[in-house]
This record gives C-alpha cells, sequence and structure tokens, in this order.
C-alpha cells in the first residue's frame, strides 16, 4: 500500500472510533511519527493531507526539517523524544509542541530559549501512568507541583498530559490505564481552574481505547509508514 492509503486506513480507524464512542467528528489529531523514517515519505505523507509529525531524534529531525525547507509553513513538528539539557534550544527553536516534560529543569530551559517571535511552545507533561521503571516520565502524585511551576513560564503552553501505558493487547487493560489519565486530567483540570484539553495517548495497537478514554492526539508510525530504518542515534 502506498503511504496514502496507510495514512487514509489510519484516519478511518479513526473517524469509527469517534462514532463508536460519540465523540465529535474531527475532535482527534492524528499525529504521524516520522521517527527514523526518510524525509521523502513525509512529503508523500504531507501531499495526503498529513501536517502534523513526531520526531524523537534532534539530529535527524533538523536534517529533515532542513531537507523540507519549502514545506516549512506548511508542517507542524512534534518533538516526542527524552529530552537532554543541550538540546533543549533547538527544541526550543524548531518545534511547535514538546510530548514529554516531566523535569521542571527542562521546562525552563525551553521557557527561556523559545524565540520571542515564535508563539508559546505547546507542551504536555509525561505521566507514567503504568509505574514502570523503564520508562520516563511522572508519577501521577507528583504531577500538580510540576504543573503549577509550568504555569508561570511564559513561553510555555501547558496543553495537557502524554503518556505511553504498558504494552498490552488485553481490551480492558488499555482502557484502564488511559482512563487513568483522563481522570489525573479531569481532577488537576479542576484544581487549576485549566481547560487541559490534551490527552496525548494511544498509538497503532492501541488508538481505539484511547479515543474511547478522550485522547485527543494519537500517536502513529509504523501504521502510516511502513518499518522503521535501524541504526544509532
Amino acid at each position: 500500500m502506498t503511504i496514502a492509503a496507510q495514512l487514509q486506513t489510519v484516519q478511518t480507524r479513526i473517524r469509527q472510533a469517534e462514532i463508536a464512542t460519540h465523540r465529535p467528528a474531527n475532535s482527534v489529531k492524528l499525529l504521524a511519527v516520522s521517527k527514523l523514517q526518510d524525509s521523502f515519505k513525509i512529503r508523500e505523507a504531507w501531499i495526503a493531507g498529513q501536517q502534523a509529525f513526531g520526531e524523537s531524534y534532534l539530529q535527524e529531525a533538523i536534517e529533515k526539517q532542513t531537507t523540507l525547507q519549502d514545506l516549512q509553513q506548511e508542517l507542524e513538528w512534534h518533538f516526542i523524544g527524552r529530552i537532554q539539557s543541550n538540546k533543549t534550544k533547538a527544541i526550543a527553536e524548531r518545534f511547535a509542541w514538546v510530548h514529554g516534560i516531566y523535569d521542571y529543569h527542562h521546562a525552563k530551559r525551553l521557557n527561556a530559549q523559545r524565540p520571542n517571535m515564535l508563539p508559546a511552545l505547546n507542551i504536555c507533561i509525561q505521566v507514567n501512568i503504568s509505574k514502570e521503571s523503564s520508562k520516563n516520565g511522572l508519577a501521577p502524585e507528583a504531577v500538580l507541583p510540576l504543573l503549577e511551576q509550568c504555569l508561570e513560564l511564559p513561553h510555555l503552553q501547558l496543553k495537557g498530559l502524554m503518556a505511553i501505558p504498558e504494552l498490552t493487547l488485553d481490551p480492558n487493560k488499555q482502557h484502564q490505564a488511559f482512563a487513568q489519565l483522563r481522570h489525573l486530567r479531569d481532577t488537576l483540570a479542576t484544581k487549576t481552574y485549566l481547560p487541559l484539553e490534551t490527552l496525548s495517548m494511544g498509538m497503532s495497537d492501541d488508538l481505539e481505547a484511547a479515543i474511547a478514554e478522550g485522547a485527543t492526539i494519537v500517536r502513529v508510525g509504523t501504521a502510516i509508514f511502513g518499518p522503521r530504518h535501524t541504526g544509532n542515534q
């Protein structure tokens, strides 16, 4: 299948999940995870109507942004990888969104290094909802203090929460994890009087469960672009 066809298949799954769970049409945004994929595939996806792309490796992302410079005004770049302090400046300058803030030190650096001529950097706080030792993110009870600190940073726009729950093909466990993140968001929104409208959760194998539990952004890669390249990053 072509990238356009695969993209349409994923979009159809999203629309069907919206209908099945009585969500408003187009209430769920697709983030095409393009890490370890070639630039020409991103261009093909853009031609097919996709605008938001997620990258995890900064140097790779910069190379793609340079190659796709002619689409600078058309593409929306999301950083979804692990943040390192020595890379915050480039992230602050080159991305519209950062999924995965869980360290106030990183948030402060991104705020200070966000160029004044750009809109505030959209951020989601990453929650380790399944409490896996191998995963980044905050324990649910640690989110509120960071959230309140981020509200004091004028060049950051706090949009909501992000999570990568423990991988499982059990629908009940999928729903349980995503519901936990939604409940946490609802609690925090009540305490802070913020909408926190974004729930970045759900990938290829569990996006239906994520949408049922309130996801507003789902992150899908291989189902759109095919297998990823491997190698040192």
